[in-house]
């Protein structure tokens, strides 16, 4: 037993590398594959006690888990860690130098733009073939059709199928990670085939979001299958892993199978909150429960704070809210450790902070700006940012110190903590903590 495995702290999570049926019975019995979570160390080194996604307790042996860790890595991750873009002929040869049968990558065609061609090392030398770009589909044979390179890559890695030798070793390009096995070494990859797949909930720009079933559990489904397109949600997957908060939607897993990448998170009934706010109203949600929600986004937003996390993508609409009420902030796909710079084409003006509107700064000052919007978006049951100022002239009202209008029924001192989010000078903001003690105090003292 190692150092590690004997202190995992109460909360650690795990998945069964093996089935354990239980020998006494003080014994959690489990299935290779269920997710479990630690509760406490026994005397026995050997030994923890644990609970199961049903909240059934008992003991269990070591050896037979594995640790849940977040995916981590200094090189990028990648789904396609064989492609190596626009090299030639000649480099991709060097690079498969010396020839190992079955070694091969994949580059981008110099002689036909915008196709591609599968290097392969066979018995002492490379062989170059075509990968042909027809009608949104892609070829090598004119038989047999992929969507895209990962299902291509997969397809001759089963079987060589006219190729001088299937796949067997992908030549990494310098710097990257194969995201499947960073998943599947950090207890992260689920099995795809005890997932069931309903009804859609929900689309995307990229893909739909649609409710599952993961071994008895309902859970939302993120299908992304263009290889391009599911290569940006490695990013949004690998900080879930990372992180663990009441009040976050919370990863269960991924899988990387046949070019398409799955998202599996906790199924959150009621849907999004500003869907959930407009639904209901002021007939069904008082004011106790509007500050309940903003509480809850509060102390997410602290954690992700602590933990040197940015959102960037803040608003009512990234909120889900659970059977029971509770809020709980989703939607990390531009969610980064706390840094620099990012592309705006894909940012909502009306959430984003003027520093990084016009600096492209991002910081969790700029996620409290976004949180006193969503504070309004709240107290205004759901209603849209800025209803007066036309889209074109939002950046330069904002800039001049235009702040919105308490909304109808709100009280002074949440409209006043809103205003407070809404400095020109990120550094006069306040902290996710100071915001979540303010709202603290106001429900303490019944506003």
């Amino acid at each position: 037993m190692t150092e590690l495995e004997a202190s995992w702290p109460q909360g650690t999570e795990c998945v069964a590398k093996y089935n354990f049926k239980g020998t006494t019975e003080h014994d959690l019995p489990f299935c290779k594959g269920d997710i479990l979570t630690i509760i406490l160390a026994t005397k026995d080194s050997n030994w923890y006690k644990a609970k199961n996604c049903a909240g059934k307790e008992g003991t269990i042996p070591v050896n037979y888990v594995q640790k849940r860790e977040g995916v981590k890595s200094e090189g990028k991750l990648s789904l396609m860690p064989w492609f190596h873009g626009k090299i030639s002929r000649e480099q991709a040869e060097q690079l498969l130098s010396p020839p190992e049968t079955g070694m091969f990558l994949v580059r981008e065609s110099t002689n036909y733009p915008g196709d591609y061609t599968l290097c392969v090392s066979c018995e002492g030398k490379v062989e170059h073939y075509r990968i042909i770009y027809k009608d949104g589909q892609l070829t090598i044979d004119m038989e047999e059709y992929f969507e895209n390179l990962i299902q291509l890559v997969d397809h001759y890695t089963e079987n060589a199928d006219g190729l001088c030798t299937k796949l067997i070793n992908p030549k990494l390009e310098e710097g990257t990670l194969a995201a499947k096995d960073a998943f599947c070494k950090s207890g992260w990859a689920l099995n795809r085939e005890e997932l069931q797949l309903y009804d859609s909930i929900g689309k995307g720009e990229f893909g739909d979001v649609i409710l599952g079933d993961y071994r008895g559990s309902k859970v939302a489904v993120k299908c992304i299958k263009h290889d391009a397109t599911a290569q940006a949600f490695v990013a949004e997957a690998s900080v879930m892993t990372q992180l663990r908060h009441n009040n976050l939607v919370q990863l269960l897993g991924v899988i990387l199978e046949k070019g398409s990448l799955f998202i599996v998170t906790e199924f959150m009934t009621k849907g999004s909150l500003v869907d959930y706010l407009r639904s209901r109203g002021r007939i069904v949600l008082d004011g106790h429960s509007l500050l309940k929600f903003s509480l809850d986004v509060s102390a997410a937003m602290e954690y992700l704070e602590v933990n040197n996390f940015v959102h960037r993508d803040l608003a009512a609409r990234n909120v889900l809210v659970s059977d029971d009420n509770v809020a709980k902030v989703s939607d990390f796909g531009m969610t980064k450790e706390a840094c620099s710079t990012q592309d705006m084409a894909k940012f909502p003006i009306k959430w984003t902070a003027p520093e990084a509107l016009r600096d492209k700064l991002f910081s969790t000052k700029s996620d409290v700006w976004s949180y006193g919007v969503l504070l309004w978006e709240i107290y205004s049951f759901g209603r849209v940012p800025y209803p007066k100022i036309p889209l074109k002239d939002m950046v330069s009202h904002v800039e001049k110190g235009y702040k919105m209008e308490s909304p109808d029924g709100c009280p002074a001192v949440v409209y006043n903590t809103m205003k407070l989010c809404w400095s020109l000078d990120p550094c006069t903001r306040p902290t996710f903590h100071m915001l979540r003690e303010m709202l603290k105090h106001i429900a303490a003292q019944g506003t």
